[in-house]
């Protein structure tokens, strides 16, 4: 059982997260992460999960949601539960990304859950696996393309 400390670390732990990516604080985001993490959009994407390095999720991050105007991410709704030196926190999310473009909308926004695995590392709670489940969205998509292709 986690202490009321763990659940506010926890949560500090996600919540730093979006706020790296949406600050570009690309050091910063890698140390919320474990060692290994298994990123999950296939809700939005398709394909498969995937398991990266911190320094990997940071380098396509970095030129994904870089290549944005401004992104915002907003967490809320945490619940937390705990395993045996693991955590699950779920979370409801709205992203918007912007992204000024000549053909549409400069805005897409979506909005979902978040689930994080996370592990109890020697340095604290860190991030080990994210999925990502889409349940809405509204504006642009193809902002994603356009952005990627810069």
């Amino acid at each position: 059982m986690g202490t009321l400390d763990d659940r506010f670390e926890i949560i500090d732990t996600c919540t730093r997260m979006a706020w790296h990516a949406d600050q570009r604080e690309w050091q910063s985001l890698a140390s919320v992460f474990a060692e290994k993490v298994t990123l999950d959009y296939t809700s939005l994407n398709g394909g498969e999960a995937v398991t990266l390095t911190p320094d990997q999720i940071v380098g396509a991050w970095s030129q994904l949601l870089g290549a944005f105007d401004a992104t915002q991410h907003l967490l809320g709704n945490h619940l937390v539960s705990f395993g045996e030196g693991s955590a699950v926190c779920t979370a409801s999310f709205q992203a918007t990304h912007r992204l000024a473009n000549p053909f549409g909308s400069p805005l897409w926004t979506l909005g979902g859950t978040y689930r994080f695995d996370l592990v109890r590392t020697q340095d604290g709670w860190r991030i080990s696996g994210v999925v990502m489940t889409a349940t809405w969205a509204e504006g642009n998509r193809d902002l994603m393309n356009l952005a990627g292709s810069q």
